[in-house]
């Protein structure tokens, strides 16, 4: 997507040995470029953040377990301790960040080319060519569910007699929590490129503010009119007719409809629910756990370091700094996501197409490709 109207994504291998990400604790305030050389520096921004968001994550662990194998290819190892190894920066990386299945299904896919009995040359390139190839597989779906998601969108228009369509999102589902275009942004993009008269609410998203910090600044990048709002504002909103519809992501789907995704979802859907505003989850098929039917018993949520609610962080004359918002003796809890279930969802935007969030409905728009 564009940054100062120069195109970029957010992963990308530059040369052999080394990956680049943006780094993005910095934004909006400041663009950095983050080069990453081993699978631990990859484990450490996943786990810290220098990296987030669901497909993204996926692409940074696929790219990790290539860094592994290239950092230990010329040592003096037997292919047994080869892939020994490499397994264990798998076990490094799986433990990062628990919720998002992306990056299960990233490893997964490099764990079965562990197990081929080819040669250590050989196997450096397969992972290498897999690495390439989830983080492409990532941008091109996420392009489809942009093209399929807008059309809802252009519906929406023709119904207001093309006056400006209202979307309400929640935390930060755009091209920066995926190696291109987004979910829940992308049919945005799209129906704005179309000429659609778009306006977003963008909602803060507390504690760490991915919608004012990075969808803000993503959707301003790309020129399309929005407003941050607190987070507490959205009810208000639908209840006075001021959305139209409400598009987020998801970090895990299970393939009975039910959502996972940043923490006060939830609150958005049932708020969508009650003002009988539609509420649609825009998600790749590698966010589908074809594991878990009940996803508030089953999908682990989360928990990070309470500091995260007690600061904050923003420009202050010129520089980035962390304020104190709370007494500094009160504790806090952070728990990063939660579970909207799926009778308050009103469909699921993929790179197959829009379906209904139920398990016949996910199950036969993918059938035969699991």
């Amino acid at each position: 997507m564009l940054v100062n109207n120069k195109r970029y994504k957010t992963i990308w291998m530059e040369k052999e040995g080394f990956i680049k990400i943006i780094d993005q604790r910095y934004l909006p305030h400041e663009f950095v470029i983050e080069k990453i050389q081993s699978a631990e520096e990859m484990a450490l921004a996943i786990k810290d953040m220098h990296l987030r968001g669901a497909g993204l994550i996926g692409a940074a662990a696929g790219y990790g377990v290539y860094l592994s194998a290239l950092q230990h290819f010329k040592k003096d190892l037997s292919s047994d301790n080869y892939k020994k190894i490499i397994l264990s920066d798998i076990e490094n990386l799986r433990k990062t960040r628990p919720t998002a299945v992306n990056l299960e299904y990233a490893l997964k896919r490099q764990i079965k080319n562990i197990e081929k009995p080819i040669t250590k040359k050989e196997l450096l390139e397969t992972i290498k060519e897999e690495a390439k190839n989830i983080a492409y597989e990532d941008e091109i779906n996420c392009k489809k569910i942009g093209e399929y998601g807008s059309k809802i969108i252009e519906n929406i228009s023709k119904e207001k007699n093309k006056n400006t369509v209202n979307i309400l999102t929640h935390c930060n589902a755009g091209w920066l929590a995926f190696v291109d275009y987004g979910t829940a942004t992308s049919p945005i993009y799209e129906a704005y490129d179309k000429g659609i008269k778009i306006h977003v609410w963008v909602d803060e998203t507390r504690p760490r503010n991915q919608g004012a910090r990075l969808t803000a600044w993503e959707l301003g990048n790309h020129g399309v009119d929005h407003t941050v709002i607190a987070d507490n504002v959205g009810g208000y909103l639908m209840q006075n007719g001021l959305v139209d519809v409400v598009i987020v992501g998801s970090d895990r789907t299970t393939y009975t409809g039910d959502v996972a995704n940043k923490i006060g979802t939830y609150l958005k859907a049932l708020a969508a629910y009650d003002n009988k505003i539609p509420f649609y989850a825009a998600l790749p098929s590698s966010t589908i756990d074809w594991e878990i039917s009940d996803g508030l018993k089953n999908i682990p949520i989360e928990e990070r370091d309470g500091e995260e609610v007690k600061y904050i962080q923003g420009l202050s004359e010129g520089k980035i700094t962390k304020v104190l918002l709370t007494p500094k003796e009160s504790k806090a809890k952070n728990f990063g996501f939660d579970v909207t279930p799926s009778k308050y969802v009103s469909g699921i935007i993929t790179e197959r197409g829009i379906c209904e969030a139920n398990e016949s409905s996910i199950k036969k728009l993918y059938k035969n490709s699991r």
